[in-house]
Parts: structure tokens; C-alpha cells; sequence
């Protein structure tokens, strides 16, 4: 079997490296408000690679530019067809300096109307050491209208003092407070909201599983969800026939 970080290099050349699409929904209206595009890898011998397993080991080989690239590319094209939001996730690593953000701004301009906006989730497996500089390379895409989304909060590095310092536009909480039925949780889930919402943020449950869990959610008042309860990931395909 290759290690990882070898069977990585061409993956995205090669067809290997996809992207499907999860919905997202405004818990008020029930209505699908986004999509959430996921990096899917299929190795002809090692099969379906976990994001968890390579998302990392191409942080580190230095792959992580050309496979967000390539998810970039399938965000445009879906907000050029879609009108709603579509959500890109980012490592730390695309941040460290501004040749993504520079490529993705042209990007960003050429693309005609549309109904919905580009959400860049920033993933913090990585702490943002230099949130500054981090915040230079955000500000061209911010002024063409791309939200900024603080991923995964309740777990790793994500923050209330994170969430004030980028400037986000969303909070995405994680599915490990969402999946937690205690008072502490609930509490915690309580005060992001309370901060997002006097900022003018949404708030977005992620890994929505159950009723009771998207009821709390509903009631704690985060603005929409995600998760298996209410759609899976899906081919852009068949996410288009989901929208009608």
C-alpha cells in the first residue's frame, strides 16, 4: 500500500480528489439556504480515504493548495448555477499567504450573477498564528462580498475572541456541542449565539443527527442547520434535482 502523502501527489489530476454537496437549512423556514462543499478521495487501492486521515497529510506535503484549487473551482461553478450560499472549507495553511486569496478573488469577480454568496469556513486543525496577516488576505475577498465563517467552534482552537478577531460573518458550531444534551453545552451553545447575533452573525448548527438535537438547536436560536438528520453529502448533480 503507498503512504498517503505519495498516493496524494496527481490525486486531483487523476480524477481521484470530488466534491459533494451538503444542504443546509434555515431552521425558521425549513427551506434549504446553502451548501457545504465536502473533499471526498478515492484511491484505486486504498479506497475511500477519510478528510480526516488526508486533509492533514496534505497540510503537510504541501498539497493542500492544488485540492483547495480544485474545490474552489466547484464552489464557483455551483453559485454560478445555485441560488444559494455555498461554503468552501479553508485550512489555515491556504492563509498563510495571499496567493490563494489573490487567485480566488479573480475568481470571485469573473463569475456572473447569482443568488447566493461564497462562505469560506475557516478549518482550525491548524491554530491561525498570525491573524493579522491572515486578516490582509481576507479583506479583498470580504469587500466582494464573501463571508467569512469561523468552523467547527467548541472544538480545537475556534473561540469567542477567534470569532470577534477574523471579523467572521458565521459561526459554525460543532457537532460535538450540538450531539451534547447538557446544561454546560447548552450554555455554551447560548453565548456564541448571544455574541454572534449582536454582531450581526449567523449561526449554523453542524452535525444535526436527531430531532431533539435540531430542536435545541431551533431553540437555543441558531439560524440554520446541517447534518445527516436533514440531508446527506451528495454529487452536485443530485443536489441540482434536490433544488428543483
Amino acid at each position: 500500500m503507498p503512504a498517503l502523502d505519495l498516493a496524494l501527489v496527481g490525486a486531483v489530476s487523476r480524477g481521484e480528489i470530488t466534491a459533494v454537496f451538503q444542504p443546509q437549512f434555515d431552521i425558521a423556514s425549513g427551506r434549504i439556504a446553502g451548501a457545504e462543499a465536502l473533499c471526498r478521495w478515492s484511491h484505486p487501492e486504498l479506497g475511500e480515504v477519510p478528510p480526516v486521515d488526508f486533509i492533514p497529510v496534505a497540510e503537510d506535503a504541501g498539497l493542500i493548495d492544488e485540492i483547495g484549487r480544485f474545490m474552489a473551482e466547484r464552489c464557483l461553478a455551483a453559485l454560478a448555477e445555485w441560488s444559494i450560499d455555498v461554503a468552501l472549507n479553508v485550512s489555515p495553511y491556504q492563509l498563510a499567504t495571499p496567493a490563494f486569496t489573490d487567485w480566488l478573488a479573480v475568481g470571485v469577480r469573473a463569475r456572473s450573477g447569482h443568488g447566493g454568496d461564497l462562505i469560506l469556513e475557516i478549518t482550525e486543525s491548524r491554530e491561525l498564528h498570525d491573524v493579522p496577516a491572515v486578516l490582509q488576505h481576507l479583506d479583498p475577498l470580504r469587500r466582494l462580498g464573501v463571508v467569512i465563517s469561523l468552523d467547527d467552534f467548541g472544538s480545537g482552537h475556534a473561540s469567542l475572541v477567534q470569532l470577534v478577531r477574523l471579523l467572521s460573518g458565521e459561526v459554525k458550531v460543532d457537532r460535538s456541542l450540538i450531539a451534547d444534551a447538557s446544561a454546560g453545552a447548552a450554555a455554551q451553545i447560548a453565548e456564541v449565539v448571544e455574541v454572534a447575533h449582536g454582531r450581526g452573525m449567523r449561526v449554523v448548527a453542524e452535525g444535526v443527527e436527531t430531532q431533539a438535537q435540531l430542536d435545541r438547536a431551533r431553540e437555543l436560536g441558531c439560524d440554520r442547520a446541517q447534518g445527516y438528520l436533514l440531508g446527506r453529502p451528495m454529487p452536485r448533480e443530485e443536489f441540482a434535482l434536490l433544488l428543483g
